[in-house]
């Protein structure tokens, strides 16, 4: 039952994808034991520095000979205003008062450094032979795509809607992920407001199916062997999971923000744009309450993530969830604190008794 399009393109067992969680989830450990489990291990590299990308992915090559992938953001252009700065900057003075971080009005990101970045990334997924490249926040340009491809890599689009699928199919995307709005963690959405429109996964798999051509992941709110089945139903050809990795003990994740999700109840996540400035699905905490009530203007991402990092970064070290970016799916209820070998195990065996009760 296993075996279709994604499973024959990537040369995986199962078509289970490990969402490429940024940020640090996404350990060497994590992504090899997920390939080696027989699904897609994925290294979130959005926040990486060339170096860093580099070392982990020698890491994973020592823990796995199977296939992994490693996940980019496509850089974009932005501006803030002065006034619109010291604003945001000031706004969240009341949070660094509480968290003691002494700190100066940190530099404007400079677009150009994402661009230069987002370049020497794609030079080490070349020069490592990393077989599986996938993208978020929009499709890189047309010759970045031929160049990869020359070299062999197969390349994943992301989409929220079905317009988004079809731009990554005509962009030529081999595969497409279409990220329903019960996915944790940020929203792939480049075409249009990532707040307004929420199709959930049920909804946006099999449209986007009846418009593309090419394989189709399911993401959003995966977490067992019914999502999967559930998918394959829609007529989706694999799935792509994150919470059911993120609380998984070969995670990266904080301590405190394993327990915040696997303590957390099925409404307690809510889309914000609190903590980077894009619409991102996360727990419900103190940050983000404030951040709601204050009614100040939050500018786009990457402004606001380039603000709110020492707050991240000195909540994370005093273990304090009230200020962390605590991302999560709407399916967290079913997060469990496991290896990643019983995850696969129970995924496995859960699908295969409802695919023999047909």
């Amino acid at each position: 039952m296993w075996d279709n399009r994604v499973t024959e393109l990537l040369n995986i067992e199962y078509p289970i994808i490990q969402a490429p969680m940024a940020g640090g989830v996404t350990t060497p450990e994590l992504v090899a034991s997920v390939s080696n489990a027989g699904g897609l291990g994925m290294v979130g590299a959005g926040y990486m520095e060339p170096g860093q990308l580099r070392s982990q992915i020698r890491e994973i090559k020592k823990l796995t000979d199977k296939p992994y992938g490693v996940n980019v953001f496509i850089p974009g252009d932005f501006r803030v205003s002065k006034f619109d700065f010291d604003l945001a900057y000031n706004r969240l003075q009341p949070f660094r008062d509480e968290l003691y971080i002494k700190e100066e009005v940190p530099v404007l990101p400079d677009p150009l450094e994402d661009h230069v970045k987002f370049a020497q990334l794609l030079d080490v997924i070349i020069g490592e032979k990393v077989t599986v490249c996938s993208f978020t926040f929009g499709i890189p340009a047309e010759e970045v795509i031929s160049k990869l491809k020359s070299e062999g890599v197969i390349l994943v689009g992301t989409a929220t809607s079905v317009n988004e699928a079809e731009m990554n199919e005509k962009a030529g995307m081999d595969i497409v992920v279409g990220q329903g709005s019960e996915a944790g963690g940020h929203r792939g959405t480049f075409s249009e407001n990532g707040g307004d429109h929420l199709l959930g996964v049920m909804s946006l798999i099999p449209q986007i199916t009846e418009r593309v051509s090419i394989p189709v992941i399911a993401a959003g709110g995966i977490m067992n062997g019914k999502g999967v089945i559930a998918s394959l139903c829609l007529g989706a050809d694999g799935v792509q999971m994150g919470t059911a990795f993120l609380t998984c003990k070969e995670s990266g994740a904080h301590k405190v923000y394993k327990e915040a999700v696997l303590q957390a109840s099925d409404s307690d996540t809510v889309l914000t744009r609190a903590f980077s400035g894009k619409w991102a699905r996360g727990i419900k905490n103190q940050f983000i309450k404030d951040m709601e009530e204050s009614q100040v203007h939050i500018p786009d991402y990457p402004v606001q993530n380039k603000l709110t990092t020492q707050i991240r970064k000195a909540a994370a070290s005093r273990n304090d969830s009230r200020f962390m970016s605590l991302w999560s799916g709407q399916s967290l209820g079913l997060a469990k604190n496991q290896t990643v070998k019983e995850l696969f195990r129970d995924i496995v065996t859960q699908a295969e008794e409802i695919k023999a009760s047909f």
